[in-house]
């Protein structure tokens, strides 16, 4: 799902960790938690901050709203008659107008149903990863590296006895989730 939300030397440097010993747990583990993460919170954060991302929207609205955000810079809105065969650059002031993550139509019924009608090109997310999702990234990281790659818990039955118990919550641990239900995209 593109970029790393953090790299294997962040973690190892928020963890003290020197050795070469878990690299290779790391370099697997890294992108399934950042893919993670961006399917969490419905947007990817850093992949479109200096690479364009493109909507296809059918109409039937006068808003779109964009997956994305922040929004940077909007390239482009465009129309098309041919079911997007081609597109034709709307005006931007005379027939949209951007509002935070949505694009707005200044006509009446400014965008007609059409099937793959309108194509919008933009920049959006952060050009670095926020501090506070970084940790909570890092954390979670720690979490599975803790918990061999899976969720469970280990508790002592007796000296001699472990037991392991899988859990079935799809629940976060409680600080990351919290985070994370900050920079989810709400598409309400």
């Amino acid at each position: 799902m593109g970029a790393n939300l953090i790299t294997i030397q962040e973690y190892k440097l928020h963890n003290s960790i020197n050795s070469t010993n878990q690299d290779a747990q790391l370099k697997a583990l890294i992108p399934q938690v950042s893919d993670l993460v961006k399917s969490y919170c419905r947007r990817t954060f850093i992949d479109h901050f200096d690479e364009i991302k493109t909507e296809v929207f059918d109409g039937g609205y006068n808003t779109f709203l964009l997956k994305e955000t922040p929004i940077v810079q909007i390239i482009s809105v465009s129309e098309s008659d041919n079911y997007g065969q081609t597109y034709t650059k709307l005006t931007k002031f005379q027939d949209w107008v951007n509002q935070d993550d949505k694009i707005i139509g200044l006509t009446a019924g400014a965008f007609k149903h059409k099937i793959n009608g309108y194509k919008v090109d933009y920049f959006a997310g952060y050009e670095a990863v926020p501090q506070d999702l970084r940790l909570a990234v890092l954390d979670l990281v720690q979490y599975y590296m803790r918990n061999d790659s899976a969720v469970h818990n280990t508790k002592s039955i007796t000296p001699n006895t472990m037991q392991v118990e899988y859990i079935t919550s799809a629940n976060f641990p409680v600080h990351i989730k919290r985070i994370l239900d900050q920079y989810m995209a709400d598409y309400a």
